[in-house]
């Protein structure tokens, strides 16, 4: 057995580090943890059809059609912000080559000279000025890279993401740099319609109470009750982070930062990102250009891979390689064997032995089973 090392092209998304999940042969990026995404996607789906069922006939009848199909196309606007948050990428930055690695290693060390020992090396940073101010870039021991202005590592991805916001368990993914302004839109979305969904539910029962009584319109229709109670725990909590996330980009201004206090303080400096004005701010967080990845996760890229090849007989490879076999003609001549090799046969028969083997006359002679029998009695005499 020895081994081969065969070459194979295979997408760079196979090849990333960290903890995501590809599908759709990459176009789909999300966290491993998706149980969350999943009961949230349930919620949404499920409260949902249970108004088209129950509510939404009666009030297209006694109220206007215009309710449904409102209903719908919120419905469908939520759930295309979810996914949308959910399957791309938010910002994952690469992380830096072994030689790229190796560099920057080579430079923190001549930057900060000879540390003596037990002393602790003074940390990783850079200082880069935006807008007059000074603002630190934190060196990423697992990415190996100094990262870029407002990004941070994730602890769940394991990845360093551009503008981190958070991690969000319920769409099953990092909020950052590219995909914030879909989320934003997702919550502010959902809020609308838990608040039209409760709010045309209490009209439902309120109408048909008139006419059959409170007891007997909750018999009639079991899933009012359960979508009034989904409504009114979800509407609190998604109005909540509604106004929350409303309130950070009128400042342009992250959760991160929110949480760590990076511009809040009497020793802290003015945020350098902010417009000074909400207008402004909130027109680049959410009318900006739309960043590219870059991550090129459907690049292809070479793999050396190694493969266990059998010398006793042919093997099978995923990607066969092209082999050449050199056919030689039996020592014999018979009657399958070509008539243009047998001449060949016939010289080497006669050109006699080869410069590399003995002649016949300098070979030791056989003995004979007489000799044998001589020389075996002649010892035991």
């Amino acid at each position: 057995m020895s081994a081969v090392m065969i070459t194979r092209k295979v997408r760079k998304w196979e090849k990333l580090p960290g903890k995501n999940t590809f599908c759709c042969d990459g176009r789909v990026m999300m966290a491993r943890q998706k149980g969350i995404f999943y009961l949230t996607l349930f919620l949404i789906i499920g409260t949902c059809s249970l108004f088209f069922v129950f509510e939404c006939p009666y009030l297209a009848v006694h109220l206007s059609p215009a309710i449904p199909v409102f209903a719908v196309l919120l419905f469908l606007f939520v759930i295309a912000m979810l996914l949308r948050t959910s399957f791309s990428d938010p910002g994952v930055l690469p992380r830096a080559l072994p030689e790229e690695a190796n560099f920057i290693e080579m430079e923190i060390e001549a930057a900060n000279g000879n540390v003596p020992s037990g002393q602790r090396p003074p940390p990783r940073i850079r200082n880069v000025q935006i807008n007059n101010q000074i603002v630190k870039l934190k060196y990423c021991y697992t990415c190996k890279i100094f990262r870029p202005p407002r990004a941070s590592h994730c602890s769940i991805c394991d990845n360093c993401v551009d503008r981190f916001d958070h991690h969000c368990p319920w769409v099953g993914n990092c909020v950052g740099k590219r995909n914030y302004r879909y989320f934003y839109l997702f919550t502010l979305t959902l809020s609308l319609l838990t608040i039209y969904i409760f709010a045309f539910n209490i009209v439902h029962v309120v109408m048909r109470s008139v006419d059959h009584g409170f007891l007997n319109t909750l018999k009639e229709t079991p899933g009012t009750v359960l979508e009034v109670l989904v409504c009114f725990f979800t509407l609190w909590s998604m109005v909540g982070l509604t106004g929350f996330h409303t309130y950070l980009i009128s400042l342009n201004q992250t959760t991160n930062e929110d949480i760590k206090g990076s511009w809040s303080g009497k020793n802290r400096g003015q945020n350098p990102y902010s417009h000074k004005n909400i207008i402004k701010n909130c027109c680049e967080v959410l009318c900006g250009p739309t960043y590219p990845s870059v991550l090129d996760r459907r690049g292809l890229m070479q793999e050396d891979s190694p493969a266990a090849a059998n010398s006793e007989g042919p093997c099978s490879f995923d990607n066969p390689v092209a082999q050449t076999t050199k056919t030689t003609a039996p020592l014999i001549p018979n009657e399958h064997t070509p008539d243009d090799v047998k001449p060949s046969i016939a010289a080497e028969k006669s050109s006699g032995p080869k410069d590399d083997q003995p002649p016949a006359a300098m070979l030791p002679p056989l003995a004979s089973p007489e000799t044998d029998a001589e020389t075996s009695i002649a010892k035991n005499q």
